[in-house]
């Protein structure tokens, strides 16, 4: 009977076998399921910083490439070869849209966003908005969905743009992109601020 070959994984050779199969565009992650190796210390905070070993990844080149191979399955974030999947910490999104840019007006406005490791995604039924406020403090942290069941979490600076761009609809203040509303708050919460 043969054993399964101890595997300790590392971001090095996750990095080296990414790197072998890359080449151009977001790698098929989805098409992957090699065998889970083991949880890595590697995590992404809140603010998107990516830290291996507790140290903050300060090679922006590395952050692009892991990010290009993060997957989420069951509620878990996992990076993710054709040889190996490890587990990976993430704090709340594992990416932060940084900006974004508006055209059209009203239902025909379009909202595109890029992310902080330079993904871009167009705000619609494909890549929904959706905000979560906090029960205690009923301070929003918007999010857009970017990729295959991962989220941007919206810069406050960028949030406070998109409020700018906002409408009523049906009962709720929102935003309008590609013909979607999203709502962000009722209406009816608004009153008195």
């Amino acid at each position: 009977m043969s054993k399964q070959k101890d595997v300790s994984p590392s971001a090095e050779g996750i990095a080296a076998s990414v790197k072998a199969v890359k080449s151009g565009g977001l790698p098929p992650v989805y098409l992957w399921n090699p065998p889970f190796c083991g949880d890595l210390d590697m995590r992404i905070a809140r603010d998107g910083t990516w830290f291996y070993l507790g140290t903050p990844i300060g090679r922006f080149e590395l952050v692009k490439l892991f990010s290009s191979i993060l997957k989420r399955e069951d509620g878990k974030y996992f990076l993710v070869t054709p040889v190996e999947k490890v587990g990976i910490t993430v704090d709340d999104a594992p990416f932060v849209a940084v900006d974004f840019e508006s055209s059209g007006n009203g239902d025909q406005q379009v909202l595109t966003f890029e992310t902080h490791v330079g993904d871009r995604a167009v705000a619609g039924a494909d890549h929904p908005i959706r905000v979560v406020r906090d029960s205690e403090t009923g301070e929003p942290s918007p999010y857009v969905l970017i990729r295959a069941d991962l989220e941007a979490l919206i810069d406050r600076k960028s949030f406070y743009r998109l409020v700018d761009l906002g409408t009523h609809h049906e009962g709720w203040f929102g935003l309008w992109s590609s013909g979607e509303f999203f709502p962000v708050i009722p209406s009816a919460d608004l009153e008195g601020i």
